[in-house]
């Protein structure tokens, strides 16, 4: 049976849609998850059952993306910019880190110990010139480098100030970011003047103080949970990410969604 030229348009008018749906979905399968990696240290880094409630901010990072940003967490417990290149783990991650993925810098808790010479770094030449590695490296394999200002620790004035305790290391870091073009999270800031909008009672229930331990330097779940929260909104801010990568960024996260797995779990450190 023959058709007409109005039955010939009309079926290829209701052929359009299945096009475009088998083109959207040949374009979502190959559209791949990008790797969101993070270099660090123990305010960062992911945590195990023996060290519960003590909370790194990077356990808490997915919780702010999409399924499109995957996190892999390397920022290790007492690790400097320095420390951690020595010990091969920037080459870990260049080694598999791929085109479009994102690989963002935080430390300087460690960099300012002095008197550990495998740490240590100056703020105006060494960390800056270990910084430069990180850039230099995911540059060359097409990922995009991100800095971040050291997360700052709970300490208040006889007044009830949050004071900074990192010295010069955010400014280097920020002078080197407008050096080398690099998105900057501004997160010693942010975290600062949120320390000082809590006060000095509401912030011990952001860190990891407990009925042995007084700890002004890592967090709990709701700690981890609000870095986290900084870290995402400035990734936003900086358009590292975009609208549709961030979600959740003005609503309450439960702490009970923060886990830690069995220490055996844990990669050597």
């Amino acid at each position: 049976m023959s058709l007409t030229r109005r039955q010939v348009g009309s079926a290829a008018l209701a052929a359009v849609p299945l096009a475009l749906a088998a083109t959207g979905t040949a374009r979502a399968a190959g559209r791949r998850t990008r790797t969101l990696y993070i270099a660090g240290d123990s305010t960062a880094a992911q945590k195990y059952t023996d060290e519960a409630p003590e909370t790194g901010w990077g356990m808490a990072l997915a919780f702010f993306l999409r399924d499109g940003v995957t996190v892999a967490d390397h920022a290790v417990n007492g690790r400097s910019s320095k420390s951690f290149i020595d010990e091969g783990r920037l080459a870990a991650i260049l080694a598999g880190i791929r085109p479009h993925d994102i690989l963002l810098v935080q430390f300087a808790h460690n960099d300012e110990k002095s008197a550990d010479p495998t740490r240590c770094t100056e703020p105006w030449t060494t960390y800056q010139d270990c910084l430069r590695q990180y850039i230099d490296g995911a540059r060359e394999r097409g990922a995009r480098p991100v800095l971040a200002t050291p997360v700052e620790r709970r300490r208040f004035d006889a007044d009830g100030n949050a004071v900074p305790t990192h010295g010069d290391y955010p400014a280097a870091m920020r002078a080197l970011a407008e050096a080398e073009r690099v998105p900057l999270l501004d997160i010693e800031a942010l975290s600062l003047a949120l320390w000082q909008r809590l006060g000095v009672e509401e912030t011990k229930t952001y860190f990891n103080w407990t009925a042995t331990e007084q700890d002004n330097t890592h967090f709990n779940p709701p700690g981890a949970i609000a870095v986290a929260r900084l870290v995402a909104g400035e990734l936003l801010r900086t358009r590292v990410l975009t609208p549709h990568d961030v979600v959740r960024l003005h609503d309450e996260i439960p702490p009970s969604w923060i886990t830690w797995p069995e220490a055996s779990s844990a990669p050597d450190a």
